[in-house]
Parts: C-alpha cells; sequence; structure tokens
C-alpha cells in the first residue's frame, strides 16, 4: 500500500512539473509576441523569470524521470549480446551492471552533495528569481537517491530471482508486434 502511494505521489509530481512547465513556455511565448505592443502602450514586461523557472523544472523533470524510467522500463539499451547469455551469466552479468550503476549515483550524489552545500552556505539566490540557487540544485540529490533506490530494487529482484535483468524498452519488438498486429490480430496474439 506504501509503494502504491509513493508510485502515485511520483507519478502526480512528475505530471504536475510537466503541466507547469508547458503553461510557463505558453505563458512566456504569449508575453514575448505581445511585448512589441506592450512596450508600445509603456509596460516593459519581465519574463527572463519564466527561462529560469522553465529551465529548473525540466532539470526536475529530467532526474526525477530517470527514476521513473528505470521503475518502468522506458529506458532503451543495448542489449543484444546480453540476451544471448544464458540465464546464469546473464543474472552476473546484469548485477556488475546494477553496481556499476550504483557506483555512478553514489559519485554524482557525493559531488552534488558538495555543490548544494557550497550553495547553503554561500546564501545565493537564482539569478531572475528570489529562492536559494541551493534548493534548485538539491534535486541531484533527490534524483540520484532516487534513481540508486530503484537500481538497488533491481538488484535486489536479480538476487532472489524475480528478474533476469534490466527490463529495458524494446522498440523494435514492439514496432513488429504493432504492425503484426495491424495486418491480422490474430498473429498479433502469436507474438506474445
Amino acid at each position: 500500500m506504501l509503494a502504491r502511494f509513493a508510485n502515485r505521489v511520483e507519478e502526480g509530481i512528475l505530471s504536475l512539473l510537466l503541466v507547469a512547465m508547458v503553461l510557463i513556455v505558453v505563458f512566456e511565448i504569449t508575453m514575448r509576441l505581445m511585448a512589441p505592443m506592450l512596450i508600445e502602450m509603456g509596460y516593459l514586461p519581465n519574463i527572463l523569470w519564466a527561462e529560469e523557472l522553465t529551465l529548473m523544472i525540466s532539470a526536475w523533470m529530467v532526474l526525477l524521470g530517470a527514476s521513473y524510467g528505470v521503475k518502468v522500463g522506458s529506458h532503451i539499451g543495448v542489449d543484444a549480446v546480453v540476451r544471448l547469455l544464458p540465464e546464469g551469466p546473464r543474472r552476473a552479468v546484469s548485477l556488475i551492471a546494477v553496481g556499476l550503476c550504483l557506483v555512478y549515483c553514489s559519485l554524482f550524489f557525493w559531488a552534488s552533495w558538495g555543490l548544494v552545500e557550497q550553495g547553503w552556505n554561500l546564501g545565493i539566490e537564482l539569478e531572475e528569481l528570489p529562492i536559494p540557487e541551493w534548493l534548485m540544485e538539491s534535486v541531484l540529490l533527490i534524483g540520484f537517491a532516487l534513481l540508486a533506490v530503484r537500481f538497488a530494487q533491481l538488484g535486489r529482484a536479480i538476487l532472489k530471482g524475480e528478474a533476469l535483468g534490466f527490463h529495458l524498452a524494446d522498440e523494435a519488438r514492439e514496432a513488429l508486434e504493432e504492425l503484426a498486429k495491424e495486418i491480422d490480430p490474430k498473429v498479433g496474439e502469436d507474438f506474445k
């Protein structure tokens, strides 16, 4: 139940970030188009904050989305050779890959900690928004921590025999399945 709640919160945050980013970009474009008219009326619009906020929201979406992508298996991977391996070696290679991913996340988390700590100590704000820079940079800590958790969950599933390796998006297979369904729905069922 707690896992389902966490999943809903994660999906809700990502959805909210996407909607906010789209609305801000639409506002920014509208203001840019209306700027000549507004300047003639004596009003000089300041929309530089919108670009900065959009950049920050996209950074949050990328780092939180990377974790979500590992969870749902939407990352594209080059695993043609790994799929040819028997179950035992395939698991071993997958565990090595998970271990390397955890090292990667740890290194980035450690470096991000230093960056956020430095921002905290300096007390610098963003250029156009009265928001502390460290607050926006904290997404690095959150994103890489979540990513590490996802990789740890995957490693646990591989060790327990619940998974053979990474669940990666297989666009070629999906395209062939769609084509088979279009040609003959019965053939599409045989693909599975």
